[in-house]
């Protein structure tokens, strides 16, 4: 039984990456655990259950889950809402937790109903404003533990509380909090055998230990194996609480189901597999709801505990296992170590993280995008950073459909059209296509694509490659009259070009146009998985490339 859940085939190299991932989850599941409300205790705790068991059960072998920023900022606004119900963070320990048990519940669901084809397909200005606010919101939170000062939770109360961040700071946090940002920037310029966070936790935490400064710390931390709280979660709850348990577990189960398969899709670009989205959902759900029934954070796919498993030889669900319980034996010895940690280093940990979601290259490309697109991810990220999380994903979805809708409109009334997609053994040659066409027809297939390529569309699309010959050696996509292309878009490119190239087809683009170019490259589809050199300007160029490299001998 165990071996159809786990491979020993690359055990050396899944230890490896295993043990890698989890030295650079430690620093990330405390800091994100005190972010959260809970306290360190409780992002350990989820690093550990989700970090084991959606790598035993996911439908991604290399992934390597737990605690996120987007996961524990949904869950820290379940936390005040709670407190704000109940008055204390003990008396709302049911209502948390119960929100956590049921998103877990979802992400199963959604599996289970093959629900993960389409939560991936969100459009993108929606997640990358949301994301956007999402790392806007950890920043503004940890600036005040950042010089030792305790925070408010709301972002709008921080903003007004500003001054007292030079008037009341503490100069030994300060002095950390810059420590550790300066390690953690400046640290694999030196070597990059070891994770720059977990560096920086550690020189800054002696420091801070070995020099006496008085500054505020995480505090006790319990060892040994984490207790049951099914008691917890299903006694003392008033009726009142149920609409928000019901509200915030939709919310970390869509998040939480994106945030893993937008990481999957990194997966698979690096390790050029393909993942299985609902068994991936199904893996998450079954770790969130076991790190709430022990009083942990949900969690999601970490993008960087991931990829540094994969560069360290991970390969297998095995490394993720192994990353869980690196830090579950973490936790059994070195617990009380940890409670001496400042939180200004935590902070310090949390702030260049909160960078690193903003999506820069998306807000960089404000005013060169479609001004519909700009709208919807600058509500987005407002509504997200100063409003309501939930409201924010909503109003965007209906924004962006509605001004995509308008966008197509706009465009057909200039003379693109959005046509139905044909057979592809239908499809009739363009005039400069013939004399190669008349040749070559039973080796290589030439698809037409018009107008944007959206999630109107993107099915049929999938479906006509579907059905084409695979006895052909190469497919040429001319995408001449493509303006733009959407997240469903990309992610449909992506899933027919690594299912050709399974088969040994190769698929080469031509004319590609600015907005369809930045977007591949984006998500890592060029280079990752359509190699520059399958890139033509025109089809003149295309053709000289396969018969150069003998593609239709």
């Amino acid at each position: 039984m165990i071996s159809k859940i786990v491979d020993f085939s690359n055990l050396k190299g899944d230890l490896i990456g295993g043990l890698v991932a989890g030295v650079v989850a430690l620093p990330l599941a405390l800091a994100f655990g005190v972010q959260s409300g809970m306290g360190a205790t409780a992002g350990l705790y989820g690093a550990i259950m989700v970090g084991i068991f959606a790598a035993l059960f996911g439908g991604t072998p290399t992934q390597a889950s737990g605690p996120t920023g987007p996961m524990t900022v949904v869950s820290a606004a379940l936390v005040v809402a709670g407190i704000q119900l109940t008055g204390s963070l003990e008396a709302a320990m049911g209502i948390i937790l119960l929100s956590f048990l049921l998103g877990g519940a979802l992400q199963i669901v959604f599996g289970l109903i093959n629900i993960a084809g389409y939560v991936k397909y969100f459009p993108y200005p929606v997640i990358s404003g949301f994301m956007s606010g999402v790392g806007l919101i950890i920043i503004l939170l940890q600036l005040f533990p950042f010089v030792g000062l305790t925070s408010a939770k709301s972002t709008f109360i921080i903003l007004g509380d500003l001054p007292r961040l030079f008037s009341e700071f503490n100069i030994h946090a300060l002095a950390l909090g810059i420590l550790t940002v300066l390690i953690y920037y400046l640290f694999p310029l030196i070597t990059k055998a070891i994770p720059s966070a977990l560096a920086a936790l550690v020189i800054a935490a002696l420091a801070g230990y070995f020099l006496s400064w008085d500054v505020p710390i995480i505090g006790e931390i319990p060892s040994g194996i984490p207790s049951l709280q099914i008691g917890t979660m299903f006694s003392n709850i008033p009726s009142e609480a149920y609409p928000l348990i019901i509200e915030y577990a939709a919310v970390l189960a869509v998040l939480g189901s994106i945030d893993s398969l937008l990481t999957s899709v990194i997966a698979d670009n690096m390790t050029k597999t393909r993942h299985n989205s609902n068994r991936e959902l199904i893996g998450q759900g079954i770790g969130n709801m076991l790190a709430a029934a022990f009083g942990g954070i949900p969690g999601a796919g970490a993008t960087k505990g991931t990829v540094v498993n994969i560069n360290a030889g991970g390969k297998t669900r095995i490394s993720g296992a192994i990353h869980g319980l690196f830090l579950l034996a973490v936790l059994l010895g070195l617990g009380s170590l940890a409670a001496y940690i400042p939180l200004s280093v935590l902070a310090g940990l949390l702030i260049p993280i909160g960078f690193k979601i903003i999506d820069i290259k998306g807000l960089k490309h404000l005013l060169r995008v479609p001004r519909a697109d700009a709208i919807v991810l600058i509500l987005v990220l407002l509504i997200t950073t100063f409003g309501s999380l939930i409201q924010a994903v909503g109003l965007g979805v209906a924004l962006a459909s509605i001004l995509f809708m308008k966008k197509a409109s706009d465009l057909g009334e200039k003379g693109i059209t959005i046509e139905s997609i044909e057979n592809l053994k239908d499809e009739k040659p363009w005039q400069d296509e013939l004399s190669f066409y008349d040749e070559y027809k039973d080796k290589v297939v030439i698809k037409h694509l018009k107008g944007p390529l959206f999630f109107g569309f993107t099915t049929h699309l999938k479906n006509q490659v579907a059905t084409m010959d695979k006895k052909i050696k190469s497919l040429i996509i001319r995408m001449d009259e493509v303006p733009l292309i959407d997240q469903s878009g990309l992610y449909t490119l992506e899933d027919i070009v690594f299912d050709l190239q399974q088969l040994g087809i190769q698929v080469l683009l031509v004319n590609l146009q600015e907005q369809p170019m930045d977007k591949l490259r984006s998500i890592d589809i060029i280079p990752d998985l359509v190699a520059e050199e399958h890139l033509f300007v025109n089809i003149e160029e295309a053709f000289a490339y396969i018969k150069k490299t003998n593609r239709i001998d």
